[in-house]
């Protein structure tokens, strides 16, 4: 940590604020600043081709055991940032991630436009010696391009009914509700100003589905993190789970970040190659 003097602050007391602490190094080779470590020794030394370290008054000599993100007895994760930016002047849409390394990292990945997508560790499949997975997004709020792209129409409804955390919507005979609706999907509605819709409120999330004439043409909604209609007429929409199907996130660029947990960083893994599969977005 470190104090900043700011006498308007704290009767002219200095401030104090928490830094994270690391180690910067630099490779001769390219130049460059090349990584970051989470180590902080209180002395470093280079010395016959090793690497020595002093912290707490010990002597620690790197690269020589068998555990790798090890230091001083602690064990920490990989983590790697970096940017997709070809073409910065076009808008595009991220689908797609592939790896060509060791192992599968969990990635997030954000844009100028969204920050809500991501590939978990395990969504990741091994294809012909590289791992891809597409994007999902958790953005289902209507305040996010995501929702505005991915949210599908169905229906007016015909009646709803609310009991407890479960509503149920019935529909027109001749609405068809099971072709393309899932359960988990979000339930949407929107408010009716004559033939306009002028306002949509999460409802829940899909519990069930009914459709025929024996057990009618409805569905069940649990509806404990969203808002319960008040009356029967209402136009619904739907989103489907970003786990099963996704639109990828819009952007200029996208910045992503990959972490390897910690059970699989202390052993060797390679990474060679991070890849996108971008297109350009026609609004």
């Amino acid at each position: 940590m470190f104090e900043i003097n700011n006498p308007g602050q704290n009767n002219g007391a200095p401030s104090t604020i928490d830094v994270e602490q690391y180690t910067l190094t630099y490779d001769k080779g390219v130049q460059g600043w090349v990584s970051f470590y989470s180590y902080f020794p209180d002395y470093m030394i280079g010395m016959n081709n090793y690497f020595y370290t002093f912290k707490g008054g010990d002597l620690y000599r790197h690269n020589t055991n068998a555990n790798r993100n090890t230091f001083y007895g602690t064990a920490y994760k990989s983590t790697l940032k970096s940017v997709i930016n070809e073409s910065p002047s076009e808008n595009k849409l991220f689908k797609t991630f592939m790896l060509e390394g060791d192992d599968s990292w969990k990635t997030t990945i954000v844009s100028d436009q969204q920050d809500t997508g991501y590939i978990e560790e395990d969504y990741y499949t091994k294809k012909e010696g590289a791992f891809f997975g597409f994007i999902r997004n958790s953005g289902d709020v209507l305040t996010n391009e995501f929702a505005l792209r991915s949210m599908n129409g169905l229906a007016d409804s015909q009646t709803i009914g609310t009991a407890g955390s479960t509503t149920t919507i019935e529909f027109a005979d001749a609405v068809t509700i099971g072709g393309i609706m899932s359960v988990g999907d979000k339930i949407y509605f929107g408010e009716k100003s004559g033939t306009n819709i002028i306002n949509i409120l999460l409802l829940g999330s899909v519990s069930s589905i009914h459709q025929g004439k024996l057990n009618g043409n409805k569905i069940e909604v649990d509806n404990s993190a969203g808002t319960i209609p008040t009356t029967n007429d209402y136009y619904i929409l739907y989103i489907k789970s970003s786990v099963a199907e996704s639109h990828g996130i819009l952007g200029h660029f996208a910045v992503f970040d990959l972490e390897l947990p910690v059970a699989k960083a202390t052993l060797k893994s390679e990474l060679f190659l991070v890849q996108s599969d971008v297109m350009k977005s026609y609004p």
